[in-house]
């Protein structure tokens, strides 16, 4: 399956879903750095693209004539860490993917974001712009600890595909999940050199402190030391800061499932930053994954015919705009 990425980053995504077998033609980002790292580890099309001009990037795409579009766009005005502000700007590349993929019509497509989304109005104009162009939905918060990464980091999914109905990939995602998170140690073993380490806190209130037998914290776009002052909180799991540190910057793009021989390049405040956006790359293979469960299984497929009352008017007036000849007015 042909895959073109957006807001692609440094590759998280991309990386996950070419370790499940698809193809990854192009990948596309604003960011200078990110695609500077980008193509140090890919080999296909990496280009710099302001993907808020949704005309001009829906004709590029286009001509890639991909089976799927992925990816992840700006989450800082949706999430816990920024002003909570949907309508700051980067909200608006949501809706931007949503027009590209209207403009495009992939088969399938996977956007990405902070679990947050599900709160905002933003979510709501981009399901609607996805629905008239004939997608069926299936939106799910997935626990990176529960998919293969060592990281207690929740992120939205939503996946379409043309002429389906809403929730039809659910039982290929929830069959997978683990039944309990994946702590450091069951990822790193002992090869960090290390028992507990420092995650810089949003505020005192909350704990600095983590042992490697608990999946870390959300890797954030920071990476500060330990302060001097820093008062041992009372859920820290120690009782010293002796021999405490806060990981390094490759230690944490591991945590994200980065291999070590992926390639991080440039100054330290962006490396930390394109690592902190990062899809986790395991995250981004459990949902390829799920996806290649349910095209390679038809037989696990709902049949179209028999279950099409249970879709919504819209999904079925969008889906005979786009297949007239398949209309059969015993489904009406």
């Amino acid at each position: 399956m042909k895959v073109v990425d957006l807001f692609c980053g440094c590759g998280g995504l991309s990386l996950g879903f070419q370790l499940a077998g698809y193809e990854i033609v192009a990948a596309y980002d604003k960011w200078e750095a990110a695609i500077n790292v980008y193509r140090q580890n890919f080999s296909h099309i990496a280009e710099i693209l302001d993907l808020s001009n949704v005309e001009s990037c829906s004709e590029v795409i286009r001509r890639l004539n991909p089976d799927m579009i992925i990816g992840g766009p700006p989450c800082q005005d949706f999430s816990s860490a920024g002003k909570r502000n949907e309508n700051g700007g980067r909200g608006d590349l949501t809706i931007s993917y949503a027009n590209i993929i209207h403009q495009v019509r992939p088969k399938w497509f996977v956007m990405e974001n902070v679990a947050r989304i599900t709160k905002t109005q933003k979510l709501v104009e981009a399901k609607e712009i996805f629905k008239s162009a004939g997608y069926g939905l299936t939106q799910q918060i997935l626990d990176a600890s529960l998919c293969g990464v060592p990281q207690q980091r929740k992120r939205f999914f939503l996946i379409g595909k043309l002429h389906e109905m809403d929730g039809f990939m659910e039982p290929f995602i929830l069959e997978k999940l683990a039944k309990k998170p994946m702590t450091m140690r069951d990822y790193f073993g002992d090869s960090l050199g290390i028992e507990f380490y420092y995650r810089h806190p949003r505020s005192y209130v909350r704990r600095g402190i983590f042992s490697i037998d608990e999946p870390s914290p959300t890797v954030r776009g920071v990476n500060r030391p330990m302060p001097d002052g820093y008062q041992i909180h009372a859920n820290d799991p120690v009782n010293s800061k002796e021999g405490i540190r806060p990981l390094t910057t490759l230690e944490r793009s591991y945590i994200q499932t980065f291999p070590k021989d992926f390639i991080f390049s440039g100054n330290k405040t962006n490396m930390e930053q394109m690592i902190g956006n990062a899809v986790p790359v395991n995250l981004g293979k459990f949902v390829a994954e799920a996806i290649k469960r349910y095209i390679e299984n038809p037989h696990l497929k709902r049949n179209l015919e028999i279950d099409f009352d249970l879709w919504d008017p819209a999904s079925r007036i969008a889906y005979y705009a786009s297949e007239p000849s398949l209309y059969n007015p015993k489904n009406e």
